[in-house]
Formats: structure tokens, C-alpha cells, sequence
């Protein structure tokens, strides 16, 4: 094994696995330990160098660097050189593997690139498989060869419909045994499903990218079939999921069609397989024992009314029966307001505010009138009810998985009499990617505060009109 300092920078040539794998390690453990040490000199706070939880979160990109400018610069600036330096050696790999140049593109992408290190750290140079591919075929390939169909159909619904029941066991795993919504099951079980799928589909004859991407696709679309038809999940939360889905599967679908050249006729298939098929669990097992620090979230709507603070105050405290939604999510089981009560006058007093599912329960927390309401919330109900065939289901994330923690009416008053009324929102979501859901509950959010701002608005500027 002949390493030079070169290597560290250059395209040219190429590289054979084990020092790949080695200058990988080394290059990873440097900038491991140099963030270790940035993040100490300007938080004052670091991980410590044994610590899962610190680990998962600098590997899968859990913690929340936008909160600090200063360090997410500084993590960027040291990443700029270990990033060309990865991306050389990826770019070498694949060359001396004979596989395409742009799966290199994968290294940018967070998880996948540890899995395309994994299997790059597999894959022999391409002499070497040359080599292997006169052995007899391994038990695991001949298997595999009795079930497959040779019709390109055929083969594609067999290996999709064989990786949605497995996909589905991992999934059903994590959400109900390990109580997950990480990246385990939004992420490594997408991904892993198109990446078999498609491999399994390559098995009897080289297929083009449409074919490994419709067999991940398909994967994917039977696996939501089969969480409606038992009862796991209801279609509002897999509509939600699927374009996350769709996207991972495809990326593990083009892994599969480049290493077309290194699956089964070279020998390297069932191995990259194992890899395939190991990383979502072994992520799950991970994400279980080191959860990630859930962030606190804030969502902040407002409006403009045409009536003076204290008769808006009055609509703010509580407000009568809202009319029936005409939103396309509301009426198809996400939980919209209704009406909100009070019991009490100033701190301590307590406001219901009642939802499609049940109600909030708001201790007043601050009583500035006409100025600020602002409450805790002490009691969440089910944030939705799963659009399903079924009388009810209850998958777990109805229940603890997005919780309100405060909220505040927020009223300025205009220099033309009017109110600007605010309507903030602080809430915990326990899902991941949280910038991938963050985005779906940001937008149900607003929406809820659109709601009862329009309503307090048209009950405000009625008062106003009828006083006037």
C-alpha cells in the first residue's frame, strides 16, 4: 500500500480500496477533532470525544449550527479542504473500479455518502473483479436466481414487492418497537429499499436508470399500500412522506444502476447488499440510544384589523364557533380550531381552546391588556385524525410526537385606529429530517393561525361597524 501526500488533492489516477479506506478514516477522525475543538473555542461547550449522542448528531447533521453564525462559519470554512480532499479520493475510487464518475455527486448528500464510502470500501479495482468473476456463484446469487423472473416486469415487481415487506418489517420496527420518526425510518429505509429494489432488479440482465428507478418507485408505493390496508398508517401522513420517500428511494435506485458493473456478474452483490440492508437498522439502534435534542420551533402569523385594540382584545380571549373549514387539510383530518373559552380573568386564569380532536388547555401565563396574551399549554390533543378506511387507527405519532409548549396574541396598535394582531406558535416536533417536516407543520401552523385570525378579525370590524 503506497501512499503519497498528492493523493490527499489530485483527480488524476486512481485508488485502490484499502487505501481508501484508510485515508478516509484518518481524514474523518482529523476533521472529527478539529470541530470537537472549534466548537469548544467559540461555545465554550464541546463533546466529548466518547459520546454517541455528540457523535450521531455531528454525523447525520442533527444539531441546529444556524443557531450560532459564528461557528457555522467556522465549521465551513475548515470543512471547504477535507470536502475536495473527499470528494478526490471518491472520484479516484470510482475510477479504479471502473464505475461511474458522477456517483460522486452522492458524497454531498448526508447518509448516502456513508453508505457509498462503505461500498466503495468494498468494491476490489476492476482487474481484481475480472479475476473474481470466474468463481462459481455464491449460494446467495443462485437463491436469488430461482425467484427472480427474466421478463424486466416481472423481475421489477418481484424485487419491489419482496423489499416493501421487508422495508415494512424495518419501519413497523422502528415507529412502534423503538417509538422512532428519525432517520432511520424517513431516511435509511427509503434509501435501502431503492438501492435493493433496484440491485435485485439488475440481477438477471444490465437495466437502464428508468427501469432501477420505476423498481425503487414501486417499492415505495407497495410499501404505502400495505401500511393503509393493515392499518398502520392513514393517507394524509403518507401522502406527507411520500415525497421524501420517492426521493431517497431514487438516490438508492442510481447507487444500484452505477454499480451495475460490480453487483452480480463480478462477485460484489451480496456484500453490497448487507450494506444496503444493515445501515437502517443499525442507524435505528443508534438514533435509540442517543436521541437528538429535540429544537424548540416558533411559527408567527399576523393581521391587519380595522378596529382599536380593546375591542380585538375582547375576540383574542375567547372567540365563538368558527365556521366550518374549506381547507383542503382540515377537512381531511388535520385538527382545526372550533372555538375557544376561558374560565377566570388575568394570570392564572385558563383558556380551552377547542380543535377538531380535543382541546388545548392554556393557563394564562401574562395578562397585558389590550397588549399581550400569553399562555402555556398543558395539554395537547392528537394534531390529527388519520384519513383511513378503518373506523380508527392509532399509529404512535398521534400521540406526544408534536406538542405545543406556549403560544402568545401579540395586538399593536396603528396610527389609523386600527390593531395589528400577531399569533405565535412555540412547538416541539419529534421527527427527522426536522428541516423536512418542520416545513410540512410550519405550513399547518400558519394555516391554524389564519383561521382564528380571520375569525377574531371579521368579529372585531362587526363590533367596530356596529358601535360606529
Amino acid at each position: 500500500m503506497r501512499l503519497r501526500w498528492s493523493d490527499l488533492w489530485r483527480w488524476e489516477g486512481a485508488i485502490d480500496r484499502g487505501p481508501y479506506l484508510l485515508l478516509g478514516c484518518v481524514l474523518f477522525a482529523v476533521k472529527y477533532n478539529l470541530d470537537r475543538a472549534i466548537t469548544l473555542a467559540i461555545t465554550g461547550r464541546a463533546w466529548p470525544f466518547v459520546d454517541l449522542a455528540g457523535f450521531a448528531d455531528y454525523l447525520l447533521r442533527r444539531a441546529d449550527y444556524a443557531a450560532n453564525p459564528k461557528l457555522a462559519t467556522a465549521l465551513l470554512l475548515t470543512a471547504l479542504p477535507f470536502m475536495w480532499t473527499g470528494l478526490m479520493l471518491t472520484i479516484r475510487r470510482l475510477r479504479s473500479a471502473d464505475l461511474p464518475r458522477w456517483l460522486a455527486a452522492l458524497y454531498f448528500v448526508p447518509f448516502v455518502k456513508l453508505v457509498l464510502f462503505a461500498m466503495l470500501a468494498i468494491v476490489p479495482a476492476a482487474a481484481a473483479r475480472a479475476e473474481e468473476q470466474r468463481r462459481v456463484m455464491s449460494s446467495f446469487e443462485r437463491f436469488v436466481g430461482l425467484w427472480l423472473p427474466h421478463n424486466a416486469l416481472g423481475s421489477a415487481f418481484v424485487a419491489a414487492l419482496n423489499v416493501a415487506a421487508t422495508g415494512g418489517v424495518l419501519a413497523y420496527f422502528g415507529t412502534t418497537w423503538l417509538g422512532s420518526y428519525q432517520w432511520a425510518v424517513f431516511v435509511g429505509v427509503p434509501f435501502g429499499m431503492g438501492y435493493v429494489a433496484a440491485a435485485l432488479h439488475c440481477h438477471r440482465a444490465r437495466r437502464s436508470l428508468i427501469g432501477c428507478l420505476g423498481a425503487a418507485a414501486l417499492s415505495v408505493a407497495l410499501l404505502g399500500a400495505g401500511f393503509l390496508v393493515f392499518a398502520v398508517e392513514g393517507i394524509i401522513c403518507l401522502a406527507m412522506a411520500a415525497p421524501l420517500a420517492l426521493v431517497l428511494a431514487s438516490l438508492g435506485a442510481a447507487l444500484a444502476y452505477g454499480f451495475q458493473r460490480a453487483l452480480w456478474p463480478d462477485g460484489s452483490g451480496d456484500r453490497l447488499l448487507c450494506v444496503a440492508l444493515l445501515s437502517a437498522p443499525m442507524l435505528a439502534l443508534v438514533e435509540h440510544h442517543a436521541p437528538p435534542v429535540v429544537p424548540l420551533l416558533r411559527v408567527t402569523t399576523s393581521i391587519e384589523i380595522a378596529a382599536p385594540p380593546e375591542v380585538v382584545w375582547r375576540h383574542v380571549v375567547s372567540f365563538s364557533e368558527l365556521p366550518p373549514p374549506t381547507e383542503f387539510l382540515f377537512r381531511h383530518g388535520i385538527a382545526y380550531p372550533m372555538r375557544a373559552r376561558i374560565d377566570g380573568r388575568g394570570v392564572g386564569a385558563i383558556r380551552r381552546c377547542e380543535f377538531s380532536t380535543g382541546a388545548f388547555i392554556e393557563p394564562i401565563e401574562v395578562w397585558d391588556e389590550p397588549r399581550l396574551l400569553k399562555f402555556s399549554v398543558s395539554e395537547n390533543p392528537a394534531p390529527m385524525e388519520e384519513w383511513t378506511p378503518y373506523p380508527r387507527i392509532e399509529p404512535p405519532h398521534l400521540h406526544g410526537y408534536f406538542c405545543s409548549q406556549c403560544g402568545e396574541f401579540r395586538l399593536h396598535a396603528r396610527t389609523d385606529g386600527g390593531t395589528t394582531l400577531e399569533g405565535t406558535t412555540w412547538y416541539h416536533h419529534h421527527m427527522w429530517p426536522a428541516a423536512y417536516w418542520q416545513a410540512w407543520s410550519d405550513a399547518v401552523l400558519h394555516r391554524i393561525h389564519s383561521r382564528v385570525l380571520r375569525h377574531v378579525k371579521s368579529l372585531a370590524e362587526a363590533d367596530t361597524a356596529a358601535g360606529s
